[in-house]
């Protein structure tokens, strides 16, 4: 199977790694110094797993690449669009795109654009982080990478990315129903994002604070209102769950929209609580927790877009 990474960073680099250490046939997707450094000096994958290096094909030419069986994106929700047209010349009818990043409607976005032959569904769980220029660094959470067909039908293709995927050394599964693992996993990553960039504490100092708690849970309601509205069957235990997860995390963790915003890079503000004030506006739900992280959140993030 010829496999394309679109974005070598923490998510990518470190799945496309483990495909191109398990010999499969895997071009990167990259850019700037990071791109250079893994032309010069391979892909160093920093892991709790283990450490490895491997000298993947990398480029960040799309027109010296042809015919791939499948697309990983590794890229944050708000840059799907344009880099799935980017990509569209090289995508022909047997491609398959997997999305991996948060947000609960990448799939849709991509279906936006390509035909639904070409569109798998997916989600991974992961902590990690590019380190520096060609060195990923996975610190925390045992990988996994959950996918199905947008109709949760069990596929002789879906099938043969799992057998890549078992081959590759990560834990994968084939989800039974996968949009409800999507908002299961959005639940917890919007929970904790929109909080951690507002206080700009890591998830010890936030696990201290039972107010913080009571505005993430009631943030949390706010999401299974809105899933619940669109047939998702998100409930109250799910978000136990995700609150059970955050008080399971070490100390010193952080998510990645928060240590983009702290960074002052462009975020996934819109694709997390900015995506539930936009749907409840559609649905008719109110949001009012959500909104006011949006909202305080929104003129860093309008500064960092410039």
């Amino acid at each position: 199977m010829k496999i394309i990474v679109y974005g070598a960073g923490g998510v990518g680099g470190y799945f496309g790694g483990k495909l191109e250490h398990a010999g499969y046939d895997v071009t990167f997707i990259a850019r700037g110094k990071h791109l250079e450094a893994i032309q010069k000096n391979g892909l160093q994958v920093k892991s709790i797993n283990g450490d490895f290096t491997v000298f993947p094909k990398a480029t960040d030419d799309v027109s010296s690449i042809s015919n791939p069986d499948l697309i990983v994106l590794g890229v944050k929700s708000w840059q799907i669009p344009s880099i799935v047209n980017f990509l569209k010349p090289i995508i022909n009818e047997n491609t398959l795109v997997l999305p991996l990043q948060n947000g609960a409607d990448n799939a849709e976005k991509l279906l936006e654009i390509l035909d639904k032959k070409n569109v798998l569904a997916g989600l991974c769980r992961i902590v990690s982080k590019v380190e520096s220029p060609g060195v990923i660094n996975h610190f925390a959470f045992e990988p996994e990478v959950v996918f199905a067909e947008n109709d949760n039908k069990e596929t002789q293709r879906v099938k043969k990315v799992k057998m890549i995927f078992d081959a590759a050394g990560f834990k994968n599964n084939i989800s039974n129903d996968i949009h409800l693992d999507i908002w299961r996993k959005f639940l917890f990553i919007t929970i904790v994002s929109g909080i951690g960039a507002l206080t700009r504490e890591v998830f010890g100092v936030l696990k201290q604070d039972e107010s913080i708690r009571k505005i993430m849970i009631d943030s949390g309601i706010e999401i299974m209102k809105i899933a619940n509205a669109k047939g998702i069957s998100i409930t109250q235990k799910d978000i136990d769950n995700a609150m059970k997860s955050f008080d399971n995390s070490g100390y010193n963790t952080t998510a990645s929209m928060q240590r983009d915003v702290m960074e002052g890079k462009p975020s996934e503000l819109d694709n997390f609580n900015g995506y539930i004030v936009k749907e409840g506006l559609l649905l008719g739900i109110e949001t009012p927790i959500n909104s006011f992280i949006y909202q305080c959140l929104l003129p860093q993030e309008n500064k960092a877009r410039k």
